[in-house]
């Protein structure tokens, strides 16, 4: 339904108006006027009217015809739980000082079947109690006991067959039965019996020398020098060399032991990491530093007679 009013057009129109209590039907409303015109449009909160409820609403589309007019459009989904036939009054939209009018509608809500309202309400079906499923439970049980017996049976089964793969015995080094100092001197003798430093091998050189030092350093000292930078070594070493406390071993010319030995390692670092050119003399030195640095620090060894002497006379 259409109503022209100098250049508004306004409509209002319901897609069903006959409906079932409950349902939901959609009103459109349109609006079309000059562009240079302003239409204010009407504000819906929850209801329409009394009892016909707005269940949701679209917000206004503005569209611009060909012709260069503008339309405006917008639909209400409408709903209404009382069985009656409602008449909607007609709609208004003002432009300035002009209001337009929409044609009046009619909705008619239909009951769909009748209600006695004489009788009080009761439920459609007395409450029945559920029976107790006891098979199932019983199942559930038993599924969880096959479950815990499966798991302590693979327990028992991979705990035997770990048993029966006892791991090999790993062979003892033989070096580490011996004496530290024996087994670094013994390489040290190697060492210096080959002198690969003057085939120009003076990084291999240097790398021997400082191995055999590091690997005694770990036996005698319990200092994890295979593990440690120089410097943690050094400063690992520092406490014995130069200043022992009164419960350690007296180490002869201990300070000046540990001057060389940094001059060693310092060296044998420069070689391995900067490229650097020793001398002869440079390569004998550390050699030299070497094997006083363990035969210095090498624990005393008691002797038979002091062995004898501490033996009680029976």
């Amino acid at each position: 339904m259409m109503r022209l009013l100098l250049a508004i057009i306004v409509s209002a129109s319901i897609d069903s108006t006959t409906l079932m209590i409950g349902d939901q039907t959609d009103m459109h409303l349109q609006v079309t006027h000059e562009a240079n015109e302003r239409v204010e449009w009407p504000v819906y909160g929850e209801s329409l009217q009394k009892d016909i409820e707005i269940v949701d609403k679209t917000i206004v589309d503005t569209t611009t015809l060909p012709d260069g007019r503008v339309q405006l459009n917008q639909y209400l989904t409408l709903t209404s739980f009382k069985d009656s036939l409602f008449a909607i009054q007609p709609i208004a939209f003002v432009s300035g000082e002009d209001t337009f009018w929409s044609d009046p509608m009619a909705l008619n809500v239909v009951q769909p079947f009748e209600v006695d309202t004489t009788n009080a309400i009761t439920d459609i079906k007395a409450i029945e109690k559920a029976p107790i499923w006891w098979w199932g439970i019983f199942r559930w049980v038993l599924l969880a006991f096959g479950i815990l017996a499966a798991g302590v049976g693979i327990f028992f089964l991979v705990r035997w067959i770990l048993g029966k793969r006892k791991p090999a015995e790993e062979p003892v080094n033989p070096e580490l039965l011996r004496p530290a100092d024996e087994v670094a001197l013994e390489k040290l003798d190697a060492i210096k019996e080959t002198k690969i430093w003057r085939d120009g091998k003076v990084k291999e050189y240097q790398t021997e020398l400082t191995d055999v030092i590091r690997e005694y350093i770990s036996r005698r000292f319990d200092i994890q020098s295979t593990e440690k930078t120089s410097d943690e070594t050094l400063r690992a070493l520092k406490p014995i060399l130069v200043s022992p406390q009164p419960s350690a071993v007296s180490i002869q010319n201990g300070s000046e032991l540990y001057t060389k030995l940094k001059k060693m390692l310092q060296l044998a670092d420069l070689v391995k990491f900067a490229k650097w050119s020793t001398t002869p003399d440079e390569n004998e030195s550390a050699l030299s530093t070497a094997y006083e640095f363990v035969k210095t620090t090498t624990p005393p060894q008691p002797s038979p007679q002091g062995r004898e002497e501490e033996t009680p006379q029976a």
